[in-house]
């Protein structure tokens, strides 16, 4: 075959191979080229649809179903009171809501990725450099051990040390987290290389070490050596834990340079910039750069909670390592896939990406996550289907954890303007002439020297509250402020310029997190969610406008809409859910009769839309009864924090109260699974009032089946008061507040507190009220 080899240099080489002595070498360089040229024409990553021929046909079947209900509903509208009109308003949102999702899943597509071929095809030394930002906030919350074994996966990955460098934000100023990241370099001098000689596949050593067996995530290496360093490694690790729980229980931290924390308000200090490990050497196989931050705090500047810190961090790397590319997770985010910054780049890097990806969003995958997904957060359905639907668009939203970005593009580069360096974003980063210079050698795709030490001084300016001000931080660069939800807008951003981005979900998993293990913890993430999302969709950022006056696509825009209405979907849910009761207590009815047909319309409705998600989960490897977790914490979710989400965006907008971010409880992992946790998988509540909307809606459908059983409706106005429909509606609405029912009655954290029934009882005597008045009208 080697004649066929067309290449004049190749020629070349075997024409000047005249000596034995030379031989050798030029066969090596023939053997380079040759590979060179045969990886030089295969892609970095491929683009592969999705065959979804049956799927397309049962959404199309549910969405005619669903016009059929409307169009009898719409017939007899004037036959019937109000029941029907308020049945025909909740049905048509939910037919929107199907259109939305129908449009997204329609064209699913999966990324493939080849690091291997990336490496082939770029020398190591001319691999792009990454600065990586973990964000924290509050030491309590999220433990420092989760901070630190976080940042040793991120320190571990397989790629040049000298091309990376890791910065923390603490925006607790905890003098806890910086010792326990000092305390975390020193170990990791010793992980990192024990990782890169043994191809350890799991590099967070508390995963790693989470069992005796010491080949669980390692390499084929077995040998008497390894066994004996992973033994020491694991003692290291296991002192390292014994130092942070210490200093968190005791506050015994042995000196490290903390004075800048003495008598330190967490809410009011000044900027505190340490350089805890820098790799002077520039050594392939040394350590990368490891950087402490705190941004300055005061209260009379608001810190625009994650998208400040995240600007700060911007501006800060900008100074001192300026990479080209990005990457972000949060404190409890680590790395589980070695080579994952060699997957993010054949995306960035391959073929035309330069001029169409932005980002790279990995999956949202979690570890230890509890057997058959009880608070139904592990959001494995969602990114299966409709993060591959987004794909086919122009592609998945930020996600705000396990993302990497392309830096000039945070700094607001237009996508038809990429060539040049725009000077209008110049006179906008503010007055740093350090950090004008910085960006404009971003925009033009140049790195600065490492120069970590430095860069101190300057990088203070601009880690101040005040150096915003007069700038387009927030408002045309970097992270956009304006939304507890920052990370969606943001994409949203870059989206409207006319950007796509990649979804990417290799094997194994990128990034794992910890997902909120009890009520009030995934009540308050999902509150959060709800709330930032309806702050954009009523802002000027709403995707409807980006589609009529910037570069959205149009399906992209309805691919949003089907997320930013979230905080909307509660008032037709609620509306819906008290429809049964209220037809059952006024002896009315909002569904068609047994004996007519259009009844069948419903129930087929119904059973195809359970059937057809019940296979979604099935065919995504997922329980029966993780399905029905999901079913049922969909209802409790919308109806209780995102009904919560959309009262807080209602007092925002009249200006009788501001939104607030809230941080989620991250927990430290423990047995698999809860596999010996009791109570795993029980839902918790506490004292919030986000559990009265739950509370209340049981209660409503347990007093509609008493009266119901007890025949105690007053007699119907039109001789057709309610039937079975309405009441196997109320059971179903009890079957998915099973937990709630099961609070009333539990203890401790498994038991609805006293007060928060007692609330609900108020309202449901209210309820009774009031259909008492409508059933005598």
């Amino acid at each position: 075959m080697l004649y066929q080899i067309q290449d004049s240099n190749i020629y070349q080489i075997f024409n000047n191979a005249d000596e034995d002595v030379k031989l050798k070498s030029h066969w090596n360089s023939f053997l380079f080229l040759f590979m060179a040229n045969a990886t030089t024409s295969l892609p970095l990553f491929e683009k592969i649809p999705r065959k979804n021929t049956i799927q397309r046909g049962f959404d199309i079947i549910i969405f005619f179903l669903l016009l059929l209900l409307l169009v009898y509903r719409l017939y007899f509208l004037n036959h019937y009171g109000f029941t029907w009109i308020l049945a025909f308003l909740c049905e048509s949102w939910f037919t929107f809501t199907w259109v939305l999702v129908i449009s997204t899943k329609w064209t699913l597509v999966d990324y493939n990725t080849y690091p291997d071929r990336l490496l082939q095809r770029v020398p190591e030394v001319e691999l792009p450099s990454v600065d990586m930002f973990v964000t924290t906030a509050d030491p309590v919350l999220e433990p420092p051990i989760i901070t630190v074994n976080t940042v040793l996966s991120l320190l571990a990955v397989d790629y040049p040390s000298h091309k990376l460098a890791c910065y923390v934000s603490d925006d607790g100023c905890s003098p806890l987290t910086y010792y326990s990241l000092v305390e975390a370099s020193k170990f990791a001098k010793l992980w990192v290389p024990f990782c890169n000689k043994y191809n350890v596949q799991v590099r967070a050593p508390f995963r790693y070490f989470s069992g005796d067996d010491f080949t669980k995530f390692s390499g084929s290496d077995t040998s008497s050596n390894f066994q004996q360093e992973w033994k020491r490694m694991k003692d290291e690790y296991e002192q390292l834990c014994v130092k942070i729980e210490d200093a968190v229980q005791n506050q015994n931290i042995v000196p490290c340079d903390l004075t800048a924390f003495s008598e330190i308000d967490s809410k009011n200090h000044p900027t505190i910039l340490k350089v805890i490990w820098e790799n002077k050497e520039g050594l392939l196989d040394g350590l990368p750069g490891l950087v402490y931050l705190s941004r300055e705090k005061r209260p009379n500047h608001s810190h625009r909670y994650k998208a400040g810190a995240m600007n700060v961090l911007t501006r800060v790397s900008g100074l001192m390592t300026n990479a080209p590319y990005m990457l972000n997770v949060d404190c409890d985010m680590y790395a589980n896939n070695p080579k994952i910054v060699l997957h993010a780049m054949c995306l960035l890097l391959g073929s035309n990406s330069e001029k169409e990806i932005a980002f790279v969003q990995f999956s949202n995958a979690f570890y230890d996550g509890l057997k058959d997904d009880p608070y139904g957060n592990q959001l494995v359905v969602l990114l299966e289907y409709m993060a591959c639907g987004f794909s086919g668009l122009q592609g998945f939203f930020y996600g705000g954890t396990g993302c990497f970005h392309r830096r000039k593009v945070i700094y607001g580069l237009q996508l038809d303007n990429i060539d040049s360096v725009n000077e209008e974003i110049l006179k906008r980063v503010g007055s740093s002439k350090e950090l004008m210079k910085s960006v404009a050698h971003a925009l033009k795709g140049k790195t600065n020297s490492p120069d970590l030490s430095n860069s101190i001084d300057t990088a203070y300016q601009v880690a101040g509250c005040g150096y915003e001000h007069g700038t387009s931080w927030g408002r045309q660069l970097g992270w956009l402020y304006g939304s507890t939800t920052e990370d969606i807008l943001t994409g949203l951003r870059i989206h409207s310029k006319g950007w796509k981005s990649a979804f990417l979900s290799p094997n194994p998993q990128g990034f794992l997190g910890c997902a909120p293990s009890g009520g009030p913890a995934s009540m308050t993430q999902q509150k959060r969610w709800a709330t930032g999302l309806l702050e954009v969709l009523l802002s000027k950022d709403c995707p409807i406008l980006a589609t009529l006056f910037a570069k959205l696509h149009w399906r992209q825009c309805l691919a949003y809409l089907w997320v930013f209405t979230w905080g909307l979907r509660p008032i037709p849910e609620l509306c819906y859910a008290f429809l049964p009761a209220y037809c059952i207590i006024t002896n009315s009815h909002f569904l068609p009769k047994v004996q007519e047909q259009a009844f069948y319309i419903a129930i087929v409705v119904f059973v195809i839309y359970h059937l057809y998600t019940l296979s979604e989960y099935l065919r995504a490897g997922l329980s029966v009864r993780s399905w029905w977790n999901n079913q049922r914490m969909a209802r409790i979710t919308t109806m209780t924090a995102w009904f919560f989400g959309f009262l807080i965006v209602i007092l925002k907008l009249l200006r009788i109260s501001e939104t607030v971010f809230e941080i989620t409880k991250k927990d430290k992992s423990t047995s698999s699974n809860g596999a010996h946790d009791v109570d795993a998988g029980r839902f918790t509540f506490d004292e919030s009032p986000i559990f009265v909307p739950g509370t209340t809606i049981l209660m409503v459908h347990l007093t509609a089946l008493v009266v119901s059983l007890l025949n105690l409706q007053p007699p119907a106005h039109d001789g057709l008061g309610s039937g079975l429909g309405e009441v196997l509606c109320s059971v179903w609405l009890v079957l998915c507040f099973w937990p709630f029912l099961k609070g009333l009655f539990g203890k401790g954290k498994h038991g609805i507190p006293l007060f928060t029934i007692c609330k609900s009882a108020a309202l449901v005597l209210l309820f009774l009220h009031l259909c008492r008045m409508t059933a005598m009208g």
